[in-house]
């Protein structure tokens, strides 16, 4: 199985005094489905956001699908978050824009045409269940629907790994229901790597995964 990250002796900090991921070994493997767990504050989202590159290692290895995230240059980072698909707990989405536009941005991004990102958004909004909404704008969406827009963009250009924190947090139990299906369904159909940090992990999933819990800065997997 080839491995999407691998972290060996990672550390993570904001300053040099205070470490927030201590000492973190980890490998995971393409098509794989990961929970991260951990009390408030434990450092769940700093790891995941190193792993988009939001954060570099104050010490240790960490490799991203190929590129190594210590020695990260502006280009290869572009290069790294054309492969990955991230939903926020408060969606981050551009007010401005359409929900046709927020999820065409990574296609934009990438350099699709117009005609291929077109039928590609139409098809997603219609997976979420959101395409009696075209032509509204984020804030004229419920936070379920938000939400579900957000995961559309995670999902328009086909990642190799889709990053979710708390991604259901907010959200009332249809929402979270279809969100975690839409997991499931890019992890087992798509074959792309999902990790999740959540507080809670549901009961009911229909996919094998690993859980992994961050206590007192280290991160260890729960067997």
């Amino acid at each position: 199985m080839d491995k999407v990250i691998s972290a060996q002796g990672l550390c993570l900090s904001y300053n040099k005094d205070e470490q927030i991921i201590v000492d973190a070994d980890l490998s995971i493997g393409s098509g794989e489905f990961i929970f991260i767990t951990g009390a408030s504050g434990s450092g769940k989202s700093t790891l995941l956001k190193s792993f988009f590159g939001a954060i570099k290692p104050s010490s240790g290895s960490l490799i991203v699908g190929g590129v190594e995230v210590n020695k990260i240059s502006a280009s290869k980072l572009s290069f790294l978050r054309k492969h990955i698909g991230i939903v926020f707990q408060d969606y981050k989405l551009i007010k401005e824009w359409t929900i046709e536009k927020n999820v065409k941005l990574p296609l934009i991004i990438n350099g699709y045409a117009k005609d291929v990102s077109d039928i590609q958004v139409e098809k997603l909004l219609n997976h979420v269940k959101l395409s009696h909404k075209v032509g509204k704008y984020p804030l004229e969406l419920s936070g379920g629907e938000q939400q579900r827009v957000a995961m559309a963009r995670a999902l328009a250009h086909n990642p190799i790994l889709i990053l979710a924190d708390e991604p259901t947090g907010n959200l009332d139990n249809y929402s979270s229901r279809l969100i975690w299906n839409l997991l499931e369904g890019a992890n087992t159909q798509l074959k792309a790597t999902v990790l999740v940090v959540t507080h809670n992990i549901p009961d009911n999933l229909d996919v094998e995964y690993r859980h992994f819990n961050i206590d007192n800065g280290s991160v260890y997997e729960v067997c």
